[in-house]
C-alpha cells in the first residue's frame, strides 16, 4: 500500500486519467476524490511493480454508511504491462484489502469504451448493478458489483 498522494501513485493516476481522457475526452474522470478516501481503515491504494517499475494501480474507498461496501477506484495498467495479469493481481489485492477491513461488497463504475476492463470484471464475477455515484446518469457508465 502507498499513500494516494505519493509521487508513484500520482504518476500512475495521471497516466490513468490521460488514458480515460483519450477514450472519453476531457480530463478523463471528474469524480471527486480526496487523498483521505484511501487511508486505512476506510480505504487503501495499491501499486503493482514489474521489474522494479510501477506498472499498475488500484484502490478502494468506503461507499455508503453501512461500513460494508467499498468502491473500486483508479484501476490502471500501463500499456507495456497489459495482458500479463497485472490488473487481475491488483484487483485481487484490492479485494483482499477491503475484505480485511470488513467490507462485504465491492462496486465500481466503468465506461463503455473500456472493453478490456469490462471483460476482466465480468470474468472475475462482477455483475451489472444500478448505476451510482458521480456518473450514475451518464449513458456510457456501466456499474458493477460483487460480494467479497
Amino acid at each position: 500500500m502507498v499513500r494516494y498522494d505519493s509521487l508513484v501513485a500520482q504518476q500512475l493516476v495521471a497516466d490513468a486519467l490521460a488514458d480515460l481522457g483519450r477514450r472519453y475526452g476531457g480530463s478523463g474522470d471528474e469524480t471527486p476524490v480526496d487523498v483521505r478516501d484511501f487511508e486505512s481503515p476506510s480505504g487503501a491504494f495499491l501499486v503493482a511493480y514489474r521489474g522494479g517499475e510501477p506498472v499498475g494501480c488500484g484502490g478502494w474507498r468506503s461507499h455508503g454508511d453501512d461500513g460494508e461496501t467499498a468502491e473500486l477506484k483508479r484501476m490502471y495498467t500501463a500499456p507495456s504491462a497489459r495482458g500479463r495479469g497485472v490488473a487481475r493481481a491488483v484487483l485481487g489485492a484490492v479485494e483482499r484489502s477491503a475484505r480485511e477491513q470488513g467490507r462485504k461488497r465491492l462496486i465500481l463504475e466503468c465506461g463503455d469504451k473500456q472493453p478490456e476492463a469490462i471483460a476482466m470484471y465480468e470474468s472475475c464475477g462482477y455483475v451489472r448493478i444500478e448505476n451510482f455515484g458521480y456518473y450514475r446518469d451518464s449513458p456510457d457508465c456501466l456499474s458493477y458489483g460483487r460480494p467479497l
